[in-house]
C-alpha cells in the first residue's frame, strides 16, 4: 500500500520526466537539442540573434568563428571592409546559414528539408520527434568521432525512423561532402517508389538560396537518381526485386524492413546485404544502417541484432520504445492518486523504464483493443525483449532470461588451456596420456576458444565447487558447436547462488574435445566432469563402442567422472554408464530444474549468448523441445548449462576441505 507521501513523489517524478519531454526544443536556434554538442552564443543584430551553434562549425568554419569573435554583424563588415546595406545583410545570413547547414542537421532538415506529413496530409518542414533525435544522436556520434556509421535500428512502427535514416544520407551527399553515392533496398517495390517521391519532394521544395537541385534519371534507370552538382547517386530497390540494387556501389547504404525481406531459393536477406555492404569502404563519412520492426526471433535481422547487442559486430544498436517517440502516446488521467492505487506490476515496470503516468494510461487504454497482450507488446515493443516474440510457445519466462542477462559481462580474460602433452597427439601416441595433466595451465590469446570470467580459486579449498559440463556438437563448421561450460558452486554453500565461470566454444574432433575438458576440470580443481553422453554413444554405430571405450581410457586418468551408475553397483560387477544420458524424460527434468533456477535466480550467467539461446528454445507442436528453426540458431551453450545446473544442485554441497595431518605436516586434503 502506497502512502500519501509515496504517491506525493510519484507525481513529482511524473511531472519532471513530462517536463523533460515537453523541453524546449527549436531546430532553427538550436535550443534543446542534445544531438551534438553545442556552443550558446547571441549575436544582437544577426537575423536570428541567439542560436546554439555546433561545435564542429566552430572547430571547421572561419566565418562562424570571425562572427562570434567579433559579436556582431555590424563589426564584421567594418572588419571586412563591405558596405553595411539591407541587401548586404540579407545575402550575409543567407551565407551564413547556409554555411551553418554544412554541420547542422537539425537545422537544415527543418530549413531546407520539405516531407509529406501523414497526421495533416501536407508538405511541412522536417521536424524530428523525440524517437528520431535518439537515433540521429547516435548517427552523429560516430560521424564526429571519425568513425565509419554503422547502426542497426530495432524499432516499434510509425515513428519516422526510416525518414530520418533517408534524409540523413540525404543530407550528407546535399550538403556535407560530395562524392557519396547511396543504396537503399526497401523490402517492397511499393515502399521503393515512395522513397524516390520523397527524394524528388524534398530536392523541389529546397530554398532558392542553394540554386535548383535537380535529380535526374542515373543511365537511363528509373530507380537510380543522379544528384546534379555533388558528383553521386541515389539507388532505390527492393529486397523483392533484389536485382536492382545488388552489388551497386555507394559509401551510404540503408537496408529497410530486414526482418520482412523474403527468402527464396536464390535470395535471402544475407546474400542481397553482403553484396552491396562488401562495396561500401570502411572509413569515415561512410553509413550503413539496417532497420526493421521485428518479425519474431530466428531470422537474419534477429541474428545481426543479436550479434551487435553482445558486442560481436560493428553495428551499434539502437532501440527506440513506444513511450520515448512523442507525446502521441499519451492519455490525460483525472485523479492521479486512483490510478497510482489502481497500477499493476507491469505498469510498474514501464515506469521503472522511464514511461510517464500519462503513457502508462494510454497503453492500459490501448490494450483494450488489442486482440491480445502479446499482440499489444509486439505492437508497441518496451523492450527489444518484447518487440521480438516468438510465433511458438517459448520454453523460458523472457522477463526472467532479461533478469538473468543483468549478469552478463564481458570475459576477463580469452585464451587456452595448455600442457605438455598437445591433445591432438593423444589418439596416435596413447603413451602421452600419463603426462596430459602436467603443467597444467592457461595462455591469453584473443582468437582463442576459452573465456573466463573467474580463474580458479586456489585461496581455499572446498570439496565439490566446480562443476564442468560438456556438450557435444559437430565438427564441421555449419554444425552446433562443442561447449564446456565451468560452475562456480562455492556460495551454494552458503545458500547463494552458483555461477558461471568459464566456457569453450568450438568445433573439434571428439576425441580431443573429451581431452580439453578433462585439462579445463583438472585445472578447476579435478572438478566433477559432465559429458553429455548421447552423441559419443551414437558414434559406436560406425566406431564399435566408441564412447565406453574413450570414457574408460580417460577415467583412468581423471577419477572424478560424472557416472550414471551408482558406485556400490559398480562394485557389484555392473559396468560404469559414463556421463549424461539425455532422453525425452530427462531433458524436460533439466528443463524443469532450469525454469525453476531463473525464476528464482538459481545461478548467475555471464555469457549473453546463452540468454539468447534460452530465448529461442521453445516447446514444438509435437511436445518435442528446441531451439526456432533459423541460420545460425544453436541451443548448445543452453544445453551445456543445463546440465551442468543440474548435477550442481543434486550433489553434496561444497565444503571447506579439512587437512589431514600427519606428525605435523600437511599430506593432503579431504
Amino acid at each position: 500500500m502506497l502512502s500519501k507521501g509515496d504517491i506525493t513523489k510519484i507525481i513529482a517524478e511524473n511531472e519532471r520526466r513530462k517536463a523533460a519531454n515537453t523541453a524546449t526544443y527549436d531546430q532553427i536556434t538550436g535550443e534543446g537539442s542534445d544531438a551534438i554538442p553545442r556552443h550558446h552564443v547571441y549575436i544582437h543584430d544577426f537575423y536570428i540573434p541567439e542560436m546554439w551553434l555546433p561545435e564542429e562549425m566552430f572547430d571547421k568554419s572561419e566565418l562562424c568563428r570571425v562572427l562570434v569573435d567579433l559579436g556582431s554583424v555590424e563589426k564584421l563588415f567594418v572588419y571586412t571592409q563591405q558596405e553595411d546595406t539591407k541587401e548586404a545583410r540579407d545575402e550575409f545570413a543567407v551565407l551564413f546559414l547556409k554555411e551553418r547547414a554544412k554541420y547542422d542537421f537539425e537545422f537544415a532538415a527543418v530549413w531546407c528539408l520539405v516531407i509529406k506529413n501523414k497526421i495533416v496530409a501536407d508538405n511541412t518542414p522536417f521536424t524530428l520527434n523525440r524517437g528520431q533525435r535518439k537515433l540521429l544522436k547516435e548517427m552523429e556520434d560516430m560521424r564526429l568521432a571519425g568513425e565509419p556509421i554503422r547502426i542497426i535500428l530495432l524499432k516499434a512502427r510509425q515513428w519516422g525512423g526510416s525518414t530520418l535514416v533517408q534524409l540523413y544520407f540525404f543530407w550528407l551527399q546535399v550538403f556535407v561532402s560530395m562524392g557519396l553515392s547511396s543504396v537503399i533496398a526497401a523490402h517492397l517495390q511499393d515502399a521503393s517508389r515512395n522513397i524516390l517521391d520523397m527524394y524528388d519532394l524534398a530536392a523541389k521544395n529546397m530554398p532558392s538560396a542553394f540554386g535548383k537541385l535537380n535529380l535526374p534519371p542515373r543511365l537511363g534507370m528509373q530507380n537510380s537518381k543522379r544528384v546534379e552538382g555533388r558528383n553521386c547517386h541515389i539507388t532505390v530497390g527492393s529486397a523483392e526485386k533484389p536485382e536492382s540494387v545488388r552489388s551497386q556501389s555507394g559509401h551510404l547504404a540503408h537496408f529497410s524492413e530486414v526482418a520482412f525481406y523474403p527468402v527464396t531459393q536464390n535470395n535471402n536477406p544475407e546474400k542481397l546485404i553482403t553484396s552491396i555492404v562488401s562495396m561500401v569502404p570502411d572509413s569515415p563519412m561512410t553509413a550503413i544502417v539496417l532497420e526493421s520492426t521485428a518479425n519474431g526471433v530466428g531470422n537474419y535481422f534477429y541474428t545481426e541484432w543479436k550479434k551487435s547487442v553482445s558486442g560481436d559486430s560493428a553495428y551499434r544498436a539502437v532501440f527506440v520504445s513506444w513511450f520515448e517517440i512523442d507525446n502521441m502516446y499519451s492519455k490525460d488521467i483525472n485523479d492521479y492518486k486512483e490510478f497510482i492505487s489502481s497500477i499493476s506490476k507491469y505498469e510498474w515496470w514501464l515506469w521503472d523504464l522511464g514511461a510517464t503516468l500519462e503513457a502508462i494510461c494510454w497503453y492500459r487504454h490501448k490494450l483494450k483493443s488489442q486482440p491480445s497482450e502479446k499482440e499489444q507488446k509486439q505492437e508497441f515493443p518496451s523492450t527489444p525483449d518484447e518487440a521480438f516474440q516468438t510465433t511458438g510457445s517459448p520454453a523460458f519466462n523472457r522477463d526472467h532470461l532479461s533478469e538473468l542477462e543483468k549478469g552478463c559481462t564481458s570475459p576477463a580474460f580469452v585464451g587456452d588451456i595448455y600442457s605438455d602433452v598437445l591433445v591432438s597427439e593423444i589418439k596416435t601416441r596413447p603413451d602421452l596420456i600419463s603426462s596430459v595433466f602436467d603443467n597444467i595451465g592457461f595462455s591469453e590469446n584473443p582468437n582463442g576458444l576459452l573465456k573466463i570470467w573467474a580463474k580458479p580459486d586456489r585461496e581455499e579449498a572446498y570439496t565439490d565447487r566446480y562443476v564442468v559440463s560438456v556438450d557435444t556438437g559437430g565438427r564441421s563448421s555449419g554444425a552446433d558447436y562443442s561447449v564446456i561450460t565451468v560452475i562456480d558452486r562455492y556460495w551454494m554453500a552458503f545458500g547463494e547462488p552458483c555461477e558461471v565461470v568459464a566456457e569453450w566454444r568450438g568445433h573439434i574432433d571428439h576425441d580431443m574435445l573429451v581431452w580439453i575438458a578433462a585439462q579445463i576440470a583438472f585445472w578447476y580443481d579435478k572438478a566433477l566432469l559432465v559429458f553429455e553422453s548421447n552423441t559419443h554413444e551414437s558414434e559406436k554405430e560406425d566406431d564399435g563402442n566408441h564412447a565406453e571405450f574413450i570414457f574408460d581410457i580417460l577415467a583412468k586418468s581423471y577419477s572424478n567422472l560424472y557416472c550414471r551408475v551408482p558406485a556400490d553397483k559398480i562394485k557389484d560387477g555392473i559396468p560404469p554408464k559414463w556421463g549424461f544420458h539425455m532422453n525425452r524424460s530427462s531433458k524436460q527434468m533439466i528443463i524443469d530444474n532450469y525454469t525453476a533456477l531463473i525464476r528464482e535466480g538459481g545461478y548467475i550467467e555471464r555469457n549473453v549468448l546463452a540468454v539468447n539461446e534460452a530465448r529461442i528454445y521453445e516447446k514444438k507442436q509435437n511436445g518435442k523441445y528446441g531451439n526456432i528453426d533459423g541460420k545460425g540458431n544453436h541451443d548448445d551453450i543452453l544445453m551445456s548449462r543445463m546440465i551442468g545446473l543440474y548435477v550442481a544442485y543434486n550433489m553434496p554441497l561444497p565444503k571447506k576441505a579439512v587437512p589431514i595431518v600427519i606428525s605435523r605436516e600437511v599430506v593432503r586434503s579431504a
